[in-house]
C-alpha cells in the first residue's frame, strides 16, 4: 500500500512514547510503502530539525532513504488543489503521481479534497490510518 504521510503525522510517530509510534514502526518493518519527493524529504528535514533537532532528523531522512519500501517519486506537474495552504500541494502532487491510496494527515487544508471528484486521493487522519495497518 502506498501512502503519503504530511510532516505532522511523521513527527507525531517517532517517539516510542507516542500514541502513534506504530507508524512509524509499521513503516520500518515494510507494512505500507512512503512515498515521498526531493521536496517532500526537505521539509521532513526542515521541521524535524527544529522540532528535535538535527541528529534525529538526519538519523530520521537517512532512514527513509535507505529503507526498500520507500519510493522516490519525480513529479512533473502540479494540481494547485490545495488552495489554503499551497505549500501542501507538494503532497498532493506526491500522491497524484504515485497513485498513493492514501494522504495520512490531520491538516484541515485537505478536506477540499473530498469535494474533488478528480484527481481522486484518498486522506485520512493519523488514527484512522492505524485502524487500516490493524486490519
Amino acid at each position: 500500500m502506498n501512502i503519503v504521510l504530511d510532516t505532522n503525522c511523521l513527527l507525531m510517530s517517532l517517539s516510542r512514547r507516542s500514541a502513534y509510534y506504530s507508524v512509524w514502526r509499521d513503516f520500518v518493518d515494510g507494512k505500507y510503502t512512503l512515498c515521498v519527493t526531493n521536496e517532500i524529504l526537505a521539509e521532513y528535514e526542515e521541521i524535524l530539525t527544529q522540532k528535535v533537532g538535527p541528529e534525529i532528523a538526519s538519523n530520521v531522512i537517512t532512514a527513509i532513504i535507505d529503507l526498500p519500501n520507500t519510493k522516490m517519486v519525480q513529479v512533473y506537474y502540479h494540481l494547485h488543489l490545495i488552495t489554503a495552504d499551497p505549500d501542501d500541494d507538494k503532497f498532493v502532487d506526491c500522491a497524484f503521481k504515485a497513485n498513493a491510496r492514501y494522504i495520512v494527515t490531520e491538516d484541515h487544508h485537505y478536506d477540499i479534497l473530498k469535494q474533488t471528484p478528480f484527481p481522486y486521493i484518498d486522506v485520512v487522519g493519523i488514527d484512522e490510518f492505524i485502524k487500516v495497518l490493524r486490519g
